[in-house]
């Protein structure tokens, strides 16, 4: 392993940004020095990175990504998918279960498990399934090391769903194995029912009205109730009255979290006009005054963590009526370039940027022991050069997901220069690893 002099940086160190370096050995950030400026240095190095005066972060970890591969290559892999994640400074995610086969036990988990071992150029965990048929069995899951179950869906339409009886059964085992359930909040009942009333309304915004966001409070309302010992993370929460629920539920309990994602931050409803199918994600685009409060609690620390929910489809999947295309949209090359965006505009702090990216994952999912902490002496040196004077305009068919759009199409994203990896540059204008460098980080629960 190389030891590598990152010279000339500006850092966020205790609350403040200040010139510094970093010494990286062995992958790990050995030690952060200050800048003494016309003194070269003159120790024994493999690589010295000029920092050119520019922002370094931790990179991001991302605990909500759907990378596809296996069945689905046609819509993401896990090569296309970390090298999008490595463009946009995601060095780490953490991938959701329902994929082609689906990580229903053993059998699944170890497929996937190898497909990403040998495609992923960052480290990455994976989730296990929670739903009617392994009901029972999630110990074998939890043993062999995943991070965590779900993302379990409260309603579906689907096989996918999990309701009533089995969603009792299956918090429960969770909370046995002291594992996190990650929800996805909305209430099947409710959503059934517009969509029957509004079956032949093929307009796009009606989306957002067949699963409105009263079914969202519902669903969160019964998993506090079913879940009450169990720890949650409810997934890309995107109405006010779910951050008030949430809030209120944090006041008298522990082991509740929740993600926010950045299409229900800076999209909302108008934008059906623009997108079309495009905009179709569960769940859906709310109106701005949803979005507004989402932000407040952001910064007031409500919401704990910023999730890309990345679920890439093809053009041609998308290319049809609001009914029948498929929800979920591409987002982990994007999330921390528009969150720099959004920083500089005054919408969040630098440091609230660290937090929601990067501390409360790790923390969150116990990515803390794989040395994926703060940009500190024993921490993996995981890192990102930002030139934050040089924006990008996104364009889908410049990004790396299979994909080849984005809902954030013509928006302005700060893109970082170079990406690390335990000390390792991944990304500099490209790959600059070869598939399968990423490392699977095992959960809490592996033996």
């Amino acid at each position: 392993m190389t030891d590598t002099l990152i010279r000339n940086i500006r850092l966020f160190i205790r609350g403040k940004l200040r010139e510094a370096n970093i010494l990286i050995k062995s992958g790990q950030i050995e030690k952060i020095s200050k800048v003494v400026s016309k003194i070269p240095y003159t120790g024994s190095l493999d690589r010295l990175v000029e920092g050119r005066g520019d922002l370094v972060l931790p990179s991001g970890i991302d605990v909500h990504v759907h990378f596809r591969g296996m069945g689905e290559r046609m819509k993401e892999d896990w090569y296309t998918g970390s090298c999008a994640a490595a463009a946009g400074g995601i060095t780490t995610v953490v991938d959701h279960p329902n994929t082609d086969p689906p990580v229903l036990g053993r059998r699944g988990f170890n497929r996937k498990l190898v497909d990403a071992s040998s495609m992923s150029i960052i480290d990455f965990g994976l989730n296990g399934c929670a739903r009617g048929e392994n009901i029972g069995r999630l110990s074998e899951l939890w043993r062999i090391g995943v991070t965590s179950f779900g993302e379990i869906f409260m309603a579906d339409g689907r096989r996918l769903a999990v309701k009533g009886d089995d969603l009792g059964k299956a918090l429960s085992e969770i909370n046995g194995l002291g594992a996190i359930a990650c929800l996805h909040a909305e209430d099947d009942e409710t959503n059934q029912k517009l969509k029957r009333k509004y079956e032949k309304n093929r307009d796009p915004h009606i989306h957002s009205i067949i699963r409105p966001p009263e079914s969202e409070e519902i669903a969160i309302k019964q998993a506090l109730l079913m879940g009450k010992k169990t720890k949650l993370h409810f997934c890309h929460i995107s109405t006010k009255n779910a951050v008030n629920l949430i809030k209120k539920e944090k006041n008298i309990r522990e082991g509740l979290t929740c993600e926010v994602t950045p299409h229900h931050l800076l999209l909302s409803t108008s934008e059906y006009q623009r997108l079309g199918t495009y905009g179709k994600m569960n769940p859906p685009l709310r109106d701005p005054e949803h979005k507004s409060a989402l932000w407040n609690a952001l910064n007031e620390k409500n919401i704990d963590i910023i999730a890309s929910d990345h679920a890439p489809h093809t053009i041609e999947e998308k290319e049809t009526n609001i009914h029948d295309a498929p929800p979920g949209v591409p987002g982990v090359e994007t999330l921390i370039p528009l969150m720099l965006t959004a920083a500089k505009q005054g919408k969040i702090s630098i440091g609230r940027l660290i937090e929601t990216t990067r501390l409360n994952p790790a923390k969150r999912f116990k990515l803390e022991p794989h040395g994926k902490g703060n940009l500190e002496a024993g921490s993996d040196a995981d890192l990102i050069i930002i030139d934050t004077q040089n924006p990008k305009t996104i364009r889908g068919e410049e990004l790396y997901s299979k994909a080849t759009w984005t809902p954030f199409e013509g928006m302005k994203g700060i893109f970082p220069r170079i990406t690390m990896l335990r000390g390792k540059i991944i990304w500099d204008d490209g790959p600059a690893v070869k598939k399968g460098y990423g490392n699977f980080l095992p959960g809490a629960g592996a033996i």
